[in-house]
């Protein structure tokens, strides 16, 4: 069992779990792993806003180095940055260090292959034994550490090419959450003639993701509707996904995006097979959509890699995550907020409609999230626990009622300290009741541990 790599890297509390000190010894790990291959490895390093930002990214550097591994650093700039450049500017491998939607305090490592896909499972527990095993390789030569920020310009004129130059007289107000789309979104929308306003890109070390972004979209929502724009987009810390909100303010999430994309892609012949990825949280009626629609769904575990891995398997174009994480494979390896925010526009521009009505294609079902903390010992009762697993049968059996008609995702986070609980079904009332008393129950059994 991994003990350092979560479904998305290395995350914890920056100076607590995540210290300089392991920060080195993954870039050392990495660092035995490309030599194995490379005579001299090349890596870039990115960043989000974290005030922890600068200790992980010398800590890294420092351990690559040692290695006889050269390091370019990028600074501040979104994660689908690192994924496209480390593809396209001859790297080895890439390093994000960023924590995504998580408060300040926490930060995370994030690791590219030099094909620009996240690493695999098997890679990230080889970099696991070599750091507790410090086994690590005896280089030739010191890396060299420099910079090159002109590589986020080539991003941003790679993302800004994927559609028509001329998408002017939409109104958008952008949430850049204080984090890395605070370092390119301007530089991106500003080319396209959208009246554009951006809220949240003043990023201080300690603000990224703090009521903004996607995480508070609340806010925004408030602020599209008071001012008469057509859409709201918000991005997450590091700008890798995006939420949007509709002209009367109402959420439109990652599964309504991703019907938008797939009804726009199978009307101009570019939905390959007819089929989207999304996972086992995508809400049941995105589900009944593709069904009405005649596409294929087809559903994976939570996490944009493994959404990304049956893409690849299979050779889909369009998948991604009701979060927002959306991957556009014919542009993309990784979910990429900004991508998916100019396709979105792209597609409301050429619609001439109203982006409510573009929406209009899904129905969702009433949902309902729990998160209930839970430490690594409670979350590996969770998996064991009868009384835990009596609560999970029963929920179901109601759930499967002709009045109820819904479904119950219960697991625990890759990400987070805690066990996600998450029902659907055809009421609000009856959706938040069956959700809030299984939480409770599940909380107390877990208390005891």
């Amino acid at each position: 069992m991994r003990q350092l790599f979560g479904t998305d890297g290395v995350r914890g509390i920056a100076y607590e779990f995540l210290t300089a000190e392991l920060a080195k010894n993954i870039g050392l790990a990495l660092g035995t792993v490309l030599l194995k291959d490379v005579r001299e490895p090349k890596v870039l390093i990115g960043t989000d806003t974290r005030i922890s930002k600068d200790m992980l990214d010398d800590a890294i550097s420092e351990g690559l180095s040692e290695m006889g591994c050269d390091s370019v650093r990028v600074r501040v700039v979104p994660t689908p940055a690192v994924a496209y450049i480390v593809k396209n500017f001859g790297f080895d491998a890439g390093v994000m260090i960023s924590a995504s939607h998580n408060p300040y305090e926490y930060n995370g490592i994030k690791i590219f292959a030099g094909s620009g896909f996240k690493l695999s499972d098997e890679l990230e527990e080889t970099i696991e034994d070599i750091i507790f095993s410090s086994s690590y390789a005896k280089p030739e030569r010191i890396g060299a550490i420099t910079e090159d920020l002109t590589l986020v310009d080539k991003y941003v004129d790679y993302i800004a090419s994927t559609v028509s130059p001329d998408l002017s007289g939409i109104k958008v107000a952008f949430d850049c959450a204080n984090g890395s789309a605070s370092s390119t979104a301007m530089k991106l929308f500003s080319r396209f003639g959208i009246e554009a306003t951006y809220l949240s890109y003043e990023p201080d070390g300690k603000n990224i993701n703090t009521n903004c972004g996607s995480t508070h979209i609340e806010n925004l929502a408030a602020f599209v509707k008071e001012n008469g724009y057509d859409i709201g987009i918000a991005f997450d810390g590091d700008a890798d996904r995006c939420l949007t909100v509709d002209e009367t303010g109402r959420e439109i999430d990652g599964d309504y995006i991703m019907a938008i994309l797939a009804t726009d892609m199978k009307k101009n012949e570019r939905l390959r097979k007819n089929t989207v990825v999304g996972t086992i949280m995508s809400n049941v009626g995105f589900a009944k959509y593709c069904e009405e629609n005649g596409l294929n769904f087809v559903a994976t575990k939570v996490g944009d890699r493994y959404v990304l891995e049956e893409m690849e398997a299979k050779g889909y174009a369009l998948g991604g995550e009701q979060s927002g994480h959306v991957i556009l494979r014919d542009y993309a390896t990784t979910g990429d907020g900004q991508l998916t925010a100019l396709h979105i526009l792209d597609t409301l521009y050429r619609s001439g409609g109203k982006y409510s009505e573009l929406a209009s294609v899904m129905k969702k079902y009433p949902q309902h999230l729990v998160n209930v903390k839970a430490t690594d010992a409670q979350k590996k009762a969770f998996s064991t626990d009868e009384g835990i697993k009596a609560i999970i049968d029963e929920t179901n059996e109601i759930l499967s009622r002709k009045e109820s008609s819904g479904r119950l995702v219960i697991r625990p986070s890759g990400t987070e300290p805690v066990v996600r609980i998450m029902i659907e079904c055809v009421s609000e009332e009856l959706t938040v009741s069956i959700c809030e008393n299984a939480a409770d129950r599940i909380k107390a059994i877990l208390s005891k541990y």
